[in-house]
């Protein structure tokens, strides 16, 4: 039974994904998953294509594993992007990438349907371990690459899916009962970067030493701030010190309660009891209560306990 309710929390807080995709139309044949790993994170476009937001999927694999060709094609790319390897496949209209691999193709090769070509390296860290970051494209428009699969209702867990669950969950309950990281549980609410990190320090308004309990994030006023992962609103406030308050309780992650808190904006467009998805719009960014200028201040509360939030960003 814990294992079943750490498996609600992982499947809460939206990393070990079943998915029923709309299947896309293509010419290139039957499609096949490039690493035989569980989704362990989901296809999560933007609003807006200069937005931040997850454009593929995330599959758990070992360091080593073969990746191969989600279906027919041409290698366009195989080479290195930022510093991590990527192999680019062209299926005429569309695209698939695959990164970060170390390539075993070159360029102009035409390759079938699981055909080897690269093994994933590390560089793409996610809760588990390492994983393979597979695109889709059709020109400029990112789509899901699980609608490629012939059936649109495929659970997406290999056969020895319950060991690599178990290891997940184990790794989670570690990693927060030890306060280590647990990179892509939760996504980024706006784009922009931290302007400062949790930890003490000066108040710029009241000018006292005090504990930073979350990070500053730069955003422009009114800019959309996105529920940071699949939960449920708990609280919706405005008081002098936070300005317009939301909190969302998004359950249970490795035995561990999980709660996230936006301050500062100009208002919520969500209600208490209401039910969110990972990236819907709950609000636009502010500048009330005590803040120097719009930005969002996002905390994470774990047992009812502040945490450093980069722990869960990706």
């Amino acid at each position: 039974m814990a294992k079943m309710r750490a498996l609600a929390g992982l499947l809460v807080a939206g990393c070990l994904w079943a998915v029923a995709a709309a299947p896309v139309a293509t010419a290139a044949g039957r499609a096949v998953l490039p690493l035989a790993g569980p989704v362990v994170r989901g296809f999560d476009p933007p609003d807006q294509p200069w937005l931040s937001g997850h454009r593929g999927v995330d599959l758990l694999g070992a360091v080593g594993t073969e990746v191969v060709a989600a279906m027919a094609g041409r290698i366009v790319f195989a080479g290195t992007v930022a510093g991590r390897g990527v192999v680019v496949v062209s299926h005429g209209a569309l695209r698939t990438t695959y990164l970060p691999v170390r390539p075993l193709v070159s360029v102009g090769t035409a390759v079938q349907a699981g055909e080897v070509i690269g093994r994933l390296v590390a560089g793409h860290p996610c809760a588990g371990g390492s994983c393979l970051h597979w695109g889709l494209k059709r020109g400029a428009e990112y789509l899901d690459p699980l609608s490629l699969l012939d059936d649109p209702e495929v659970r997406l867990l290999p056969a020895d899916a319950s060991g690599r669950v178990a290891a997940l969950i184990d790794f989670r309950d570690a990693a927060l009962s030890g306060g280590q990281s647990v990179p892509g549980a939760l996504s980024r609410p706006v784009p922009g970067g931290i302007g400062s990190p949790f930890g003490p320090r000066l108040h710029p308004i009241l000018h006292i030493w005090r504990l930073h309990n979350g990070l500053d994030l730069h955003a422009a006023c009114g800019d959309a701030i996105h529920a940071a992962a699949p939960g449920r609103v708990v609280r919706v406030s405005s008081d002098p010190e936070s300005g317009h308050r939301l909190e969302i309780d998004h359950g249970t992650l490795g035995g561990h309660r999980l709660v996230t808190i936006y301050l500062h904006a100009t208002g919520y467009s969500v209600h208490v009891g209401q039910t969110v998805r990972r990236g819907e719009v709950v609000g636009r960014v502010g500048s009330t209560g005590l803040s120097t200028g719009c930005h969002l201040h996002f905390a994470v509360k774990v047992d009812g306990h502040y945490v450093d939030p980069e722990r869960f960003l990706s």
